[in-house]
């Protein structure tokens, strides 16, 4: 890959970028520091037939769990969940005993924000046993027993994301979250001003049809971002991004 920005380089590897990466140095005093990933088609679609993985390459891939190897925690939401039936979010044992060597736990701790409790619970997530699920919902409904240990938080009437993310830091302790979606869980993280960071994987693909963006329900306001780093794969055209967000 070639860094374009800030200073352009002849190679750079996903190693290399996750180095840059300590997210959790700048986490302020009441909740993580929130990072926000996702890809994208030239025409803005986040999913093709309902699901993100036609979109990305195995190089979007290697950048995703990348990310995942530099957070305390990852959250999506229900509707991602049901989409994306995700399994352990890091398979490989090298990985995870990275993590260890930062000072992380091998699993990052599962987030998932669902107002209805309606998830699928024979997904591997549920089922393989590995890590802890942390789930925020407004229901009073009761999850059956799953093989990977579950706590529920519950809300009155719908999730309030503040109190989630405060709950994250002081009970948890995760000081560096990972979003990885959806768009309506995105646009009430920006909503309330806690997104640090945003990465995307820009895909020159064109999806075609309706379909969700990067956000779904953001108020209409012109938010401004700072370009940290740009990158090219070459092989596929993909570019990728880190955007800085302003206070």
């Amino acid at each position: 890959m070639r860094r374009l920005l800030p200073e352009p380089t002849a190679d750079v590897t996903v190693a290399e970028l996750m180095d840059e990466l300590r997210p959790w140095e700048h986490a302020p005093p009441d909740r993580p520091h929130v990072s926000m990933n996702f890809a994208l088609t030239l025409d803005g679609h986040s999913t093709i037939g309902g699901v993100s993985r036609p979109i990305g390459s195995t190089r979007d891939t290697e950048l995703m769990v990348g990310l995942r190897t530099r957070a305390h925690a990852v959250m999506i939401g229900g509707a991602t969940m049901r989409a994306e039936r995700y399994g352990r979010v890091i398979r490989d044992p090298k990985k995870r005993e990275g993590r260890d060597a930062l000072g992380l736990e091998p699993d990052p701790l599962m987030v998932i924000v669902s107002g209805r409790l309606d998830l699928p619970w024979d997904a591997p997530l549920f089922t393989e046993g590995f890590g802890k699920i942390l789930i925020f919902t407004a229901s009073e409904d009761e999850p059956p027993e799953t093989s990977t240990p579950v706590e529920v938080v519950r809300h009155p009437d719908r999730v309030d994301l503040l109190a989630a993310l405060s709950h994250l830091r002081k009970e948890h302790g995760v000081e560096a979250l990972l979003c990885e979606g959806g768009a309506v869980l995105h646009a009430e993280l920006l909503q309330l001003h806690c997104v640090d960071e945003i990465f995307v994987a820009h895909a020159p693909k064109l999806a075609g049809g309706r379909g969700p963006g990067l956000v779904d329900g953001l108020d209409p306001a012109v938010r401004l971002l700072d370009v940290v780093w740009l990158v090219y794969e070459p092989e596929t055209g993909e570019l990728f991004a880190r955007y800085a967000t302003r206070a």
